[in-house]
């Protein structure tokens, strides 16, 4: 009954008329999937509601910031906007971001990956007389996310925009009688989106992909214990308080603080498997493409038993689509490039290759530490003339400067009426 509900409210026309092009941001998504998650997490009541903020560019939208909403019952149950919370909080976020000016361009919700249900379009309506009438839906499709990689790597969502369409069949205008108009009903026409990331964004994404490294797995109860301990046993002596010490000394040890070159390796080897695990996935569907395909495209014609590709493809057999196929064989056909012909002489380049490089860094130490000693030599030299102006100074406050201990000698000797030999 529900699938059959939401399929009642999305067009029949699959292909959209508006030719609308939605550029979807990340920090959209981030904001979505944290405030879904904290409304799982803390088990609230309600649907999940959130506005969406971005520019409409004659026939580009984009979807740049988003924020939930508070929602109230209106009339005979219905979910409506909050209309004096709504109305201060876009104020604010319109105050905030002037340049470039965002304007209100859409909602999100979660709907089943059917399409928006008969409790939608209320709010949807809501928003298009009162903010704007070219209001774009994004849905979020949890059950997609469960599903795993049934999705095929695909966002777990959809974006719709509104048409009004008649009940009556195309062309069919038999209850168009005496100039009554056929009523038109609401309807979600899918749009087609591409994914765009600022500079802000990007450094946003980095970080939150970093955020996974640094989550270090402290026991609370150890924690709470040893406060607890340390607040009802009063340190008397040294002994308590060494052993505090060292319990407290072991409670950091066991939190397993990673360190920024720690977190940086993991980040990277999680980028990684990321993109092998992607890869994965498209082989796979490759894979399953080229094998639902009709024998005849699958062996040579010697061994086809005179099947030939004319005959069309059976029941459980994939449609014959020969651009992908096409593709499919220049991709096969740059493999080779990518695996040197001759691997003896691609490791004695790649070794070559190493070894400049190694040279070049040990080059680099050198210089470095040839730098490192002439200031050092620099530096001893001017503290050895300081020191030796600070030694002739202080002889010229007591008498004269002699060149040498003999002259010293001579001068004394002549003082006291001594012969000088």
């Amino acid at each position: 009954m529900a699938q059959s509900h939401s399929s009642s409210l999305v067009s029949s026309h699959k292909a959209s008329d508006s030719g609308l092009q939605i550029h979807l941001h990340p920090l959209v998504l981030l904001t979505v999937s944290d405030f879904i998650t904290r409304h799982t997490l803390c088990r609230q009541q309600g649907p999940i509601v959130g506005a969406l903020l971005g520019q409409h560019n004659g026939r580009d939208i984009t979807l740049e910031y988003a924020f939930e909403c508070q929602v109230v019952s209106g009339d005979q149950g219905a979910v409506l906007l909050h209309q004096a919370w709504f109305q201060d909080r876009l104020q604010q976020y319109k105050d905030v971001h002037k340049e470039p000016a965002l304007d209100l361009v859409g909602w999100f919700t979660t709907t089943p990956p059917t399409g928006p249900e008969a409790q939608h379009v209320p709010i949807h309506q809501q928003i298009i007389h009162d903010y704007n009438e070219t209001a774009v839906l994004l849905a979020f499709h949890p059950a997609s996310v469960l599903a795993g990689g049934e999705n095929n790597g695909k966002l777990p969502l959809t974006i719709y925009e509104s048409v009004y369409e008649s009940q009556e069949p195309d062309g069919d205008r038999s209850m168009d009688l005496d100039g009554q108009q056929v009523p038109l009903n609401l309807k979600f026409q899918e749009l087609s989106c591409s994914v765009d990331t600022g500079q802000a964004e990007m450094i946003s994404v980095d970080f939150v992909a970093r955020g996974g490294g640094n989550a270090a797995n402290v026991d609370s109860s150890t924690r709470s214990k040893g406060k607890g301990q340390a607040s009802q046993a009063p340190v008397t002596d040294k002994a308590s308080k060494e052993a505090s010490s060292q319990q407290e000394a072991k409670a950091l040890n066991d939190s397993s603080l990673l360190s920024p070159e720690d977190e940086e390796l993991i980040a990277s080897l999680t980028a990684r498997a990321n993109a092998i695990k992607m890869l994965h996935i498209r082989i796979q569907l490759l894979k399953s493409y080229l094998t639902s395909l009709p024998p005849s495209y699958l062996t040579a014609p010697s061994e086809s038993n005179g099947t030939t590709a004319d005959e069309g493809p059976t029941t459980g057999q994939a449609e014959i689509n020969h651009p992908i196929l096409r593709s499919i064989q220049a991709l096969v056909n740059r493999l080779p490039l990518l695996i040197p012909s001759d691997g003896a002489a691609f490791e004695q380049e790649s070794l070559s290759e190493k070894n400049d490089v190694t040279l070049v860094g040990l080059l680099g130490d050198l210089t470095r530490g040839t730098k490192n000693l002439r200031e050092m030599g620099r530096k001893f030299g001017i503290v050895s003339d300081a020191k030796q102006q600070g030694r002739r100074g202080g002889m010229r406050s007591i008498g004269p400067v002699y060149e040498d201990t003999d002259e010293l000698f001579q001068t004394h000797t002549l003082q006291m009426g001594q012969p000088y030999e």
